[in-house]
């Protein structure tokens, strides 16, 4: 009796090794089927994947003669403001779920109001297939369809509580230890790699420096540092850079006209339920 049932918890134990092992290769298979289809896209491009407007600053910022970094309520008051995590999502929709097609005639604004809340009502890291991407059409790229849609798309792709109400504002108030850092750096380094720009979340609390949301699309690594190619929402005209020292393990966020620059902490948003 005892043989017959150690036979048969034998032949239990490795339909469930066949079962499990049929799981692993089944996901596996996704896996690398998702791979393929990123590594075959074009990757992110700052001059056509971008919005041609910015993010614009409610405050100006300075350094007083006593060398303090002070701020000012901007003149005359912005009319686009506090929508950085908006811009930030909003360009990872475009890339992954839009296609422009410039052969096409200018539609109607009804038409491109309806086809810019199906992109943006997308997940922005989820991978699309060129045959299931939005067909955006009578212009080339984003940039091209910003700057002639400017007023439609501000209206459309989201207001300004949907960046106060980002579900992954919580992480901010957490921690960021150097192993976290670091972790992060070689998490964005391999979102790249495979095709994907991440929006991460730039912060310093509780000073509240610097509470933003920028796009990473290229890295170039060094033994000292890797240096994030960024699109800022607050500057469409030209990329800055988020650099990684890899030796005290933090990241540096450069000198501009709303923060004086120097360490941020950073973690990634957008990617699951939990940010």
């Amino acid at each position: 009796m005892f043989k017959t049932r150690s036979k048969a918890i034998l032949r239990v134990r490795a339909a469930s090794l066949g079962i499990c092992l049929g799981l692993v290769l089944a996901l596996c298979g996704c896996a690398t089927s998702q791979r393929a289809s990123i590594e075959t896209r074009h990757p992110f491009n700052f001059q056509t994947d971008t919005f041609a407007f910015a993010n614009e600053l409610v405050w100006e910022y300075h350094y007083d003669e006593h060398g303090k970094w002070v701020s000012q309520p901007r003149q005359p008051a912005p009319d686009y403001s506090h929508h950085c995590f908006v811009v930030a999502r909003s360009a990872c929709q475009f890339f992954e779920g839009a296609r422009f097609d410039p052969a096409q005639p200018v539609a109607d604004a009804a038409t491109y109001r309806r086809l810019i809340r199906r992109v943006v009502s997308k997940s922005p890291g989820r991978v699309t297939p060129d045959s299931e991407k939005i067909v955006i059409p009578g212009y080339a790229n984003l940039r091209d369809f910003s700057e002639a849609q400017e007023a439609l798309l501000k209206s459309q792709c989201g207001s300004a509580w949907q960046s106060y109400t980002q579900h992954g504002h919580w992480r901010m108030i957490m921690p960021f230890s150097r192993h976290h850092q670091e972790k992060m750096a070689a998490q964005l380094i391999a979102d790249l790699k495979v095709g994907r720009p991440p929006v991460v979340h730039l912060v310093r609390f509780p000073q509240l420096t610097i509470n933003h949301a920028v796009v990473l699309f290229d890295a170039a690594e060094t033994d000292q540092e890797i240096r994030f190619a960024t699109y800022d929402p607050n500057n469409p005209k030209t990329p800055t850079t988020l650099v990684y020292d890899r030796a005290k393990r933090t990241f540096q966020f450069p000198a501009n006209d709303y923060y004086p620059g120097g360490r941020v902490d950073v973690y990634e948003v957008y990617r699951n339920w939990k940010y």
